[in-house]
C-alpha cells in the first residue's frame, strides 16, 4: 500500500513537492492524534479547527510529510510537503488510490433517502450473512466488521476515514460493504472512489435545507449516488437501482440510473409490491408480489414505514442474488435496530417507544405506528435540533399535536442555538393545531421524559422521538452523555417505585 510523495503528486495537475519526492509514505490521517510512522498528515482547514496547527503533534507521532493548499504554511522542519491547488478536491483523488481503490475489491451496496436507511442497511447484512457472507457496514449508529463495532462520527465519514475503513474491511476479508449515503456526503463527495454496484433510494422527505437550502438542491444530492451507480467508468459488473416507486422523487431517480432498475411500492405498479398488509403490535405479516411470485413474510417488526424498509432491503439482496428462501428466513429472525421504534421495557402496564424520527415524515410514521397499537392515549415528547433546518420546526410541531393526545416539546441537540428560542419555533406548530389536547414545553429533555412517563396511564402509548441510538446531547459549550431509553427506564422505575 505504501506510495512514494512524488507518485501522489503525479495524480494533482499543479501540485508540488517541497522536499523528496521518494519519502514513503505509509498512511493518510488527518487526526493529528490518529498519526503513525510514515504518515502524511492532510492540513485541512475546517469551521473551527485549522489543521496546520496540529502539525507539531502529527510529527511526534511519526508523520513524515504534509499536504495543504496554503503555499504560506508553516514549514515543519524535519518533514516533505506536498502543496496542491485544492486540498479536499486532491484528497478525493489522492486517497481512494493510496488505498488501491478498496471498494472495487469488494461489493458495495449504498442506501439513500431521508428515513429507512439505518433499518435498511442491518437488514441487508442480516440477509447477506446468513447467506454466508461476511459484511462490513457503514452507518449511523456504528460501523461493523463482521462484529467488531467501531464509533462513528458522521452518517458517511469523510473520504480520508471512508477509504481507510474500507481498506480494512478488505484486509480482514469482507465480501460486502452496506452503507448508509448522505446528502451531505454525495454533495460534499466523500465517496469519491467508491464503485457502488446497488444504490437504494428510500423517500424524500424535507430534511437539512439549512445546508441545501431548496428541496431541488437536495433531491439531486441524492441523485448522485444514482448517478454513481450507473457510471460508465465502473469495474464490476451486475449494477442495480432499486428505488420506492410510491415516493414522488422515485421517478427522479431512476432518470439518473443508467443501469437495471428494480422498483418497489404498496400503491403503485412496482417490480415488488406489498400486499395483504396487517400491522400488529408485535409485527407485521404481508405478502410481497414479484415476478417470480409471492413472498409471504411473518415479521417481528411493526409499523407501515417497516413495509418499505423490508422491501428495499429484499430487493436489494435480491439483485445480489440472495435466494428467496434465505431471505425470508433472515427477515423472520430480524428483530430490529436499536433506538428504531425500540421498546422500553420495565413492567410498566404502558409502552414507552423510543425512536431516531427527527424529521416531519419520520415524526408522522412512528406516531401513526404508535396510534395503530395503542389501546387508549398516545403522550409524545419530541424536540428539534439546534443549527439545523428550522423550517421543519413548526410543522413537527403540528404533526405531534393532530396525531397525539398529550405532547410535550422539549429539547433535542440544541447545539449553539438558545434552546428556548428552537422551542417556541415548535410549540408555535404545537398550538396551532392542539386544538384543547394537553401540551407543555420543558426545555431539559431529561424533565420532559420524567414529565411523560409520569402522565402515562394503562395502556397509553409514550413516543420519545428524535433522538434514538444516540447517547449524547449537544449542548452550546459540551457535549453530555444523555441515552432517553436510560432515561425513560429510570422513569418508569420511579413511578412504579423503585
Amino acid at each position: 500500500m505504501a506510495k512514494t510523495l512524488g507518485m501522489l503528486a503525479d495524480l494533482i495537475e499543479g501540485a508540488e513537492v517541497i522536499g523528496s519526492r521518494d519519502t514513503e509514505i505509509n498512511d493518510i490521517e488527518h487526526d493529528s492524534r490518529k498519526a503513525t510512522p510514515g504518515t502524511l498528515f492532510a492540513c485541512i482547514v475546517g469551521a473551527h479547527v485549522d489543521g496546520h496547527e496540529f502539525i507539531p503533534q502529527a510529527r511526534e507521532k511519526g508523520a513524515v510529510a504534509i499536504i495543504t493548499d496554503n503555499e504560506n504554511a508553516p514549514m515543519p522542519a524535519g518533514m516533505d510537503v506536498l502543496l496542491v491547488p485544492q486540498l479536499s478536491e486532491a484528497l478525493k483523488v489522492i486517497v481512494p488510490y493510496f488505498y488501491d481503490y478498496p471498494a472495487q475489491k469488494m461489493r458495495v451496496i449504498g442506501i439513500t433517502g431521508t428515513n429507512g436507511k439505518t433499518s435498511i442497511s442491518y437488514m441487508i447484512r442480516a440477509m447477506l450473512r446468513k447467506m454466508g457472507f461476511r459484511v462490513g457496514l457503514i452507518g449511523t449508529i456504528q460501523i461493523m466488521i463482521e462484529d467488531q463495532v467501531l464509533p462513528v462520527h458522521n452518517t458517511t465519514p469523510d473520504v480520508v476515514e471512508l477509504q481507510h475503513t474500507m481498506a480494512m474491511m478488505l484486509e480482514k476479508n469482507m465480501d460486502y460493504v452496506v452503507m448508509e449515503v448522505s446528502s451531505h456526503a454525495l454533495d460534499q463527495n466523500r465517496v469519491a472512489g467508491v464503485e457502488f454496484d446497488t444504490a437504494v433510494f428510500t423517500n424524500l422527505t424535507q430534511d437539512h435545507l439549512d445546508y441545501h437550502k431548496t428541496f431541488e438542491n437536495y433531491r439531486l444530492a441524492k441523485a448522485k449516488l444514482f448517478d454513481m451507480v450507473g457510471s460508465s467508468q465502473a469495474v464490476k459488473n451486475g449494477k442495480t437501482a432499486v428505488v420506492n416507486l410510491d415516493d414522488e422523487a422515485g421517478e427522479f431517480m431512476l432518470q439518473h440510473a443508467s443501469c437495471r432498475q428494480l422498483t418497489y411500492g404498496i400503491n403503485t405498479d412496482a417490480h415488488l409490491k406489498a400486499e395483504n398488509i396487517q400491522v400488529l403490535a408485535d409485527g407485521t405479516k404481508f405478502d410481497i408480489r414479484h415476478k417470480f411470485g409471492v413472498l409471504p413474510l411473518d415479521l417481528k417488526i411493526t409499523g407501515i414505514f417497516n413495509v418499505y424498509n423490508v422491501m428495499a432491503a429484499v430487493g436489494a439482496a435480491m439483485t445480489e442474488g440472495v435466494p428467496l428462501p434465505v431471505i425470508k428466513a433472515a427477515m423472520e429472525e430480524f428483530s430490529g435496530v436499536p433506538g428504531r421504534f425500540e421498546l422500553v421495557r420495565g413492567g410498566q402496564d404502558f409502552a414507552v417507544i423510543v425512536d431516531y424520527a427527527h424529521t416531519p415524515d419520520g415524526l408522522e410514521n412512528v406516531i401513526n405506528t404508535a396510534r395503530k397499537i395503542c389501546k387508549k392515549r398516545i403522550v409524545t415528547v419530541f424536540g428539534c435540533g439546534g443549527d439545523r433546518d428550522r423550517t421543519k420546526r413548526p410543522i413537527m410541531g403540528r404533526i405531534a399535536a393532530r396525531l397525539s393526545d398529550i405532547i410535550i416539546a422539549t429539547s433535542d441537540n440544541p447545539r449553539t442555538e438558545d434552546p428556548a428560542f428552537i422551542l417556541s419555533q415548535v410549540e408555535a406548530g404545537v398550538e396551532e393545531a392542539c386544538g384543547d389536547k394537553q401540551h407543555e414545553a420543558i426545555i431539559d429533555r431529561r424533565d420532559a421524559i420524567f414529565r411523560a412517563v409520569g402522565l402515562a396511564k394503562a395502556g397509553d402509548i409514550v413516543v420519545i422521538a428524535g433522538k434514538g441510538h444516540e447517547d449524547y446531547q449537544i449542548l452550546k459549550d459540551k457535549t453530555i452523555h444523555f441515552d432517553d431509553k436510560e432515561v425513560a427506564m429510570e422513569a418508569i422505575k420511579a413511578k412504579m417505585g423503585e
